[in-house]
C-alpha cells in the first residue's frame, strides 16, 4: 500500500508541476549555475544542457571536465549534442519508423534513413521552461517541456519534467519524468554530455580506465542499428568487467565505442538505482562513478567529434571525450525481446541518474 501511495504522490507532482502557470520570461535563455563549495554545474535552458562541470583534482586544482562551448550559440546549430537532454527517444530508431497498437508512426529521419536522438529537432534543439532555480547546500534547477502530438512523428502530447540537484559533495543527481497525456508513446530520455576529467581540453581519454557493469551488449550493423540480438561481452573488445584502459582495446576496435550495454540488475541500492560504470583518469587522479535505473548505457568515445572548435579555442577530435547515456535499448521499439518504452497515457516514464566524483 505504502508503495501504491507513493507512486500516485509521484503522478501527482509531476503532473503539477508540468500544468502549473509559467512566467513566459522564464522561456528566454540562460545559463544556471549549481555551486556547492569548489563544485560548480552550469546548464543552459536550451536542450536542458549542461556546459561546464568544474571540480579539483588529485593536488586541488580546479579545471572543467565537460567538452562544449563558450556561449549558447554554437549550440543552436551543433551536431555533436554536447551535453544535451536527447529525446523523444534517443539513439537510433532503425528505418525512422515504428508500429504501434496496429499503426505505422513514420518519423523525421536525420541520419540516413534512420532517426538519432529525436530528429531533426529534437529535445536538444527546444527552449526547455525554467521551472525552478534554487540555491543552498543542495542546489537544483528543473526544466519542463511539452512535446506535441506529430512533433517529429511521434504520437501523442508528452509532459517532460528534468531536474539537475547537488545532492552532497561532488555528487549531482539527474532526474527525467515524462507524462503521455493522451496516446501511448515510445520515450527513452538520454543524458548526453561529454566527459573528459583531465579538462575538456586535455586531448585524448585513452589512457582512462574504465569499468563497465554490463555483462552482454546488442550488437548493431553498419548504420549502428541493433540486430536484436543480446550478446556475451566475454572475449570481445566490449569486455570491461575488471578495470581495463580504453585504449586497450583499439587494435580490435579501431574505430572506438559506440555501443549499448546491457547492465546488470544485481545489487541496486535502497534507492533502485545499479552501478553502471566507473571511469578513472589516472593523470588528475579524478574518477567518475555513474548509477541508473535504466536497463542500458551507451558507451560512446566521440568517434565523430573532428574539428570541433570549442571552449577557449580548443579544437575536439575524436577520442577527446567520453559519453556515458543511460538508456533503454536502442530500436527497442523494433524489436519486441528488448525492454518496452511505450509509455502509455496517465504512465509517468522515470529515469534517475546518479553521478559521484572523487579524486
Amino acid at each position: 500500500m505504502a508503495k501504491i501511495h507513493a507512486a500516485f504522490s509521484l503522478f501527482l507532482s509531476v503532473f503539477a508541476l508540468v500544468n502549473a502557470s509559467v512566467d513566459p520570461q522564464k522561456k528566454i535563455v540562460g545559463i544556471y549555475e549549481l555551486k556547492r563549495g569548489n563544485f560548480s554545474v552550469k546548464i543552459t535552458n536550451w536542450g536542458a544542457t549542461v556546459i561546464s562541470a568544474v571540480l579539483p583534482d588529485s593536488k586541488g586544482n580546479l579545471a572543467d571536465v565537460v567538452l562544449g562551448f563558450d556561449t549558447i550559440a554554437p549550440y543552436v546549430n551543433d551536431t555533436t549534442y554536447f551535453g544535451a537532454i536527447v529525446g523523444r527517444v534517443a539513439n537510433r530508431i532503425g528505418g525512422a519508423h515504428f508500429d504501434l497498437n496496429g499503426k505505422k508512426y513514420r518519423l523525421v529521419a536525420n541520419e540516413g534513413e534512420n532517426m538519432l536522438h529525436g530528429g531533426h529537432r529534437g529535445f536538444s534543439k527546444v527552449i526547455w521552461t525554467v521551472k525552478d532555480h534554487k540555491a543552498g547546500d543542495f542546489p537544483h534547477i528543473t526544466f519542463t517541456y511539452h512535446s506535441f502530438d506529430g512533433e517529429q512523428g511521434f504520437p501523442g502530447n508528452l509532459a517532460v519534467v528534468v531536474t539537475y540537484k547537488i545532492v552532497g559533495d561532488y555528487k549531482l543527481s539527474v532526474k527525467m519524468r515524462a507524462k503521455a497525456l493522451d496516446k501511448p508513446t515510445p520515450v527513452n530520455l538520454a543524458q548526453h554530455t561529454y566527459w573528459n576529467l583531465a579538462g575538456h581540453n586535455s586531448g585524448s581519454i585513452l589512457s582512462n580506465t574504465v569499468q563497465i557493469f554490463g555483462s552482454h551488449y546488442t550488437p548493431v550493423d553498419d548504420s549502428l542499428i541493433p540486430t536484436g540480438q543480446i550478446l556475451s561481452v566475454e572475449n570481445t573488445p566490449y569486455d570491461f568487467l575488471h578495470p581495463n584502459t580504453i585504449g586497450s582495446r583499439f587494435a580490435d576496435l579501431p574505430t572506438g565505442y559506440d555501443i549499448n550495454y546491457v547492465l546488470d540488475s544485481s545489487r541496486p541500492d535502497p534507492n533502485g538505482l545499479k552501478k553502471a560504470v566507473i571511469v578513472k583518469d589516472s593523470k588528475s587522479g579524478r574518477s567518475l562513478e555513474l548509477w541508473t535505473n535504466q536497463p542500458g548505457l551507451q558507451f560512446y568515445t566521440s568517434n565523430k567529434l573532428v574539428d570541433v572548435l570549442g571552449k577557449g579555442g580548443y579544437s575536439y577530435g575524436p577520442q577527446n571525450g567520453i559519453c556515458l547515456e543511460t538508456q533503454g535499448y536502442p530500436d527497442s521499439v523494433n524489436h519486441p525481446n528488448f525492454p518496452s518504452q511505450i509509455v502509455n497515457p496517465g504512465h509517468v516514464y522515470r529515469h534517475d541518474m546518479f553521478y559521484r566524483f572523487s579524486f
